[in-house]
């Protein structure tokens, strides 16, 4: 019975043994590649491998657990911010996590930046590996897998961490997915009756509020003028999109030939929204542009001190302008 039942035990082990060397040591293909996650301060063992396992990284979270406390490692968990180019293995991982191998290069993508500027950013970056040098836009939209034949606005502004000698295009593929998940969402949460047929219609939207005004708080109305205007059909008239239509043709000053020339980004000559964004949108004008402010506005004019001076009428705007263009010459 004894024997038995030491048998029993020893088998009982001996499984327990091989389970764990085997999920230790195979290596799980990535949820996405890259595969990127932070570890808040405070974070407890439990947490990481709950985390893990929801985002499919290891099976379930206790083998995972249960292999971190047996080399005494459960209180060395380091915060900060990780990233995973390849498949790795739960042991690789957990001394990635307890060593601390943090993502130490970084990349900033600036909200209001075009993608031309964007571009610059990366390829002056010297810890990337510059795959897209000699691409050109629609070229990287393939290796995106990206359906748009513009790339402007579809990359979310943010400090994206990477280790040293990544390849640009996978920061882009990052920065393409942030920004399809957080238009995604807002778009799920809009408000209703919005004149958009699409979330790519929203996103040009943001775009054009994102550039419009540096003033968090601002947003939601302006974003109200412009929804107004297609409602009503009369033409945005802002711009923003005019001197994007330029490209490099503009000087620096808006001129009146500029209004009245057409191009198809040219919201004085043409109706209803650009055909593509013209510059990458924040969160916050994503917010703006699926929740606007419930108002009457039909114009707006710069105050001079960063803010604007809304009117539902154009006589109610003339005055503002008369206004403030007298307080600017003074």
């Amino acid at each position: 019975m004894i024997k038995s039942l030491f048998k029993l035990i020893f088998t009982g082990v001996l499984l327990v043994a091989g389970w764990l060397g085997y999920f230790a040591l195979t290596p799980s293909p990535l949820p996405q590649t890259p595969y990127e996650f932070d570890i808040k301060h405070g974070s407890s063992l439990r947490t990481v491998a709950r985390q893990f396992a929801d985002d499919k990284l290891i099976i379930e979270p206790w083998s995972f657990e249960f292999l971190v406390r047996m080399f005494g490692k459960a209180n060395d968990i380091k915060a900060g911010n990780y990233m995973l180019d390849k498949e790795i293995s739960p042991y690789r991982l957990f001394l990635a996590i307890t060593r601390g191998d943090v993502t130490q290069s970084q990349a900033a993508f600036i909200e209001g930046w075009t993608f031309r500027q964007m571009r610059k950013a990366l390829d002056e970056n010297s810890s990337v590996r510059h795959d897209t040098l000699n691409l050109t836009e629609q070229e990287i939209l393939q290796r995106l897998e990206a359906e748009e034949t513009v790339a402007e606005g579809l990359f979310f502004p943010d400090t994206y961490f990477f280790s040293s000698g990544m390849s640009d295009i996978s920061i882009l593929k990052r920065a393409n997915r942030m920004m399809r998940n957080r238009l995604g969402e807002a778009w799920q949460g809009r408000a209703p009756d919005l004149p958009y047929s699409s979330p790519y219609e929203a996103l040009i939207m943001a775009s054009i509020v994102e550039k419009e005004t540096a003033q968090a708080s601002e947003r939601p109305m302006i974003a109200s003028v412009f929804i107004n205007r297609l409602r009503l059909g009369m033409r945005l008239q802002t711009d923003p999109t005019v001197i994007y239509g330029l490209g490099a043709a503009f000087d620096g000053n808006l001129h009146k030939h500029d209004l009245t020339g057409d191009t198809p980004y040219n919201t004085y000559t043409r109706s209803g929204l650009p055909p593509s964004p013209i510059a990458m949108p924040g969160g916050e004008s994503l917010q703006a542009a699926l929740h606007p402010a419930k108002s009457s506005a039909l114009y707006f004019v710069a105050k001079g001190n960063g803010a604007h001076q809304f009117s539902n009428s154009l006589a109610e705007h003339n005055r503002a302008v008369a206004r403030y263009q007298k307080r600017a010459t003074n």
